[in-house]
């Protein structure tokens, strides 16, 4: 066993006094049965939860125990029988209890519930009585069922963390209203706000890269990096989700959170040591040192119907708004006006129903000043975030054989390639870790969730107001996006010359294809 993670299960262990109830509010819900509890069991497979763990369902649904116990495992993948004894196991921590979310009798209910358990349990010392809220709910629902945790449910002598799912807010108006509420109940350091971007493996990447590795540093502003470009693409589009997913945009739904994090981590100072404060307060200034953004510096579109007959976006059944505007598809170029990044652009690109998944971020370098070498394709460094984790760097190298010929090729590191005895956990199993060990370095704090919401506020605003009518173009579903999009980001210097030839991840050069 890696003594690295032997000392992650002693620390959560030590936090805790070995000791926790984890209460998963809205046990019922998708968001619960696909990502929370398969992320509680692998935690508990491998050994990471507290050795007196119990956790305990708490939603609105009528449901058995044995019903319950179906529903919140229905997604757990097991590899072999060691798993399904574990999972047998997992079963027996678990318990459910119904009840509403806006009533004093339900909340004391379940904290009867807590409190007969923990004495099962043998937790006689208020060091020992520990909890974990998680609320796998919908924003709306976040505030009574805070008030109802902090005024029945919540052990004054124990530790207690909350744990909030977003989308927290939407503006800068409403995400306030929402901090002020749970600010007056918890205090900052009791409140953990997932973003699940920043559990991913390459994301929790991103400083080691810069700050271990002094080829990077010394290359990472604007004397060497003329653009940067962090990109979300989904294949598929809203899928009977329309209804849900015009309230938001694409914008609310992952650019304001998911990439605008990933931003940060790529533009931050080196903070003076690895403590979460440390990293989160150089988060935020980056943050602060971005201007809104401006219509000019947007593209905004919307999928619509292809050939082979996949619908577009007005076509889906659940969208009541068949004149809707909200965009599916952005692409945002964000300035950071610092001394580091001044004039570098910063472009953000999200989609859905677009021909392919992937989230990545691409680092293009300026060109060799005199180069020797004509047409010559510009470096850059690619860090793939999903699907196939990996993290390459393309430079021009001469073709092997009797050619001088100068072509593109990369260094790559591939995960699945290079760690094939290795399982990368799930960005939820990471950040729940996170919080038994009070790790705040991945969650985001409340002044960065203020200053995030000034940079989209006005831009979201204009696109809500259907005075406005901002410019909205389509494109077919299943394609690379817009058409205008090439022209967008190559008004923001990016370089796509020389690049329809590379290919990823590996190229071959067989002798009979060289070339004198």
């Amino acid at each position: 066993m890696s003594s690295a993670i032997q000392q992650i299960r002693d620390q959560v262990q030590q936090e805790l006094n070995g000791a926790v109830t984890i209460v998963v509010l809205g046990a019922s819900g998708d968001l619960a049965k696909k990502k929370t509890y398969p992320a509680l069991f692998g935690l508990f497979k491998n050994g990471f939860l507290p050795s007196n763990t119990h956790i305990v369902g708490y939603a609105r649904s009528k449901m058995s125990q044995e019903e319950y116990l179906d529903r919140v495992t229905q997604y757990i993948k097991l590899q072999n029988d060691e798993d399904k004894a574990k999972l047998q196991q997992f079963k027996n921590i678990n318990t459910y209890q119904s009840g509403q979310y806006d009533q004093a009798e339900s909340w004391i209910q379940l904290n009867n519930l807590l409190e007969a358990n923990e004495m099962e349990r043998h937790l006689g010392s208020p060091k020992d009585k520990n909890r974990v809220f998680y609320m796998a709910l919908p924003p709306s629902v976040f505030i009574p069922v805070a008030q109802g945790i902090k005024q029945h449910v919540y052990h004054a002598e124990g530790i207690n963390r909350l744990v909030v799912e977003k989308p927290f807010g939407r503006d800068t108006e409403s995400s306030n209203e929402l901090g002020d509420a749970l600010g007056a109940l918890f205090k900052e350091e009791d409140i953990y706000r997932i973003d699940h971007y920043l559990g991913k493996e390459m994301v929790k990447n991103v400083m080691n890269l810069r700050f271990a590795n002094i080829f990077f540093a010394h290359a990472w502003d604007r004397q060497f990096i003329d653009t940067v470009q962090i990109t979300f693409k989904e294949p598929f589009g809203t899928e009977g989700r329309g209804g849900y997913f015009d309230d938001f945009g694409i914008i609310r739904d992952v650019m304001q959170n998911h990439l605008l994090q990933v931003l940060t981590l790529i533009a931050m100072e080196r903070p003076i040591s690895t403590d979460s404060e440390a990293i989160r307060d150089e988060k935020v200034k980056v943050l602060k040192c971005i201007q809104p953004i401006k219509m000019n510096d947007a593209l905004l579109g919307q999928y619509v119907s292809n050939q082979e007959g996949k619908p577009g976006y007005l076509d889906d059944d659940s969208l009541k708004n068949k004149a809707s505007q909200t965009p599916t598809f952005a692409a945002l170029a964000l300035f950071i006006e610092n001394e580091r990044w001044e004039g570098v652009p910063f472009v953000l690109k999200a989609g859905k129903a677009l021909n392919e998944a992937k989230v990545e971020v691409r680092i293009q370098f300026k060109n060799v000043p005199g180069n020797l070498y004509d047409d010559t394709a510009r470096n850059e460094l690619v860090i793939r975030i999903q699907p196939k984790e990996s993290v390459y760097m393309k430079f021009n190298s001469k073709q092997p054989g009797l050619s001088y010929q100068t072509i593109q090729t990369d260094l790559d590191l591939s995960y699945h390639d290079r760690y094939t005895d290795l399982a990368i956990p799930d960005a939820y199993e990471s950040l729940i870790l996170d919080v038994l060990r009070n790790d705040h370095s991945n969650f985001v704090r409340d002044d960065e969730l203020e200053a995030s919401w000034k940079i989209f506020t006005p831009l979201l605003h204009a696109i809500d107001d259907p005075k406005q009518k901002l410019p909205l173009v389509t494109y077919p579903y299943g394609s690379r996006g817009p058409q205008e999009l090439n022209e967008f980001i190559e008004k923001f210097g990016y370089d796509r010359s020389n690049t329809t030839s590379y290919a990823w991840p590996r190229q071959s050069m067989a002798p009979q294809q060289n070339k004198l």
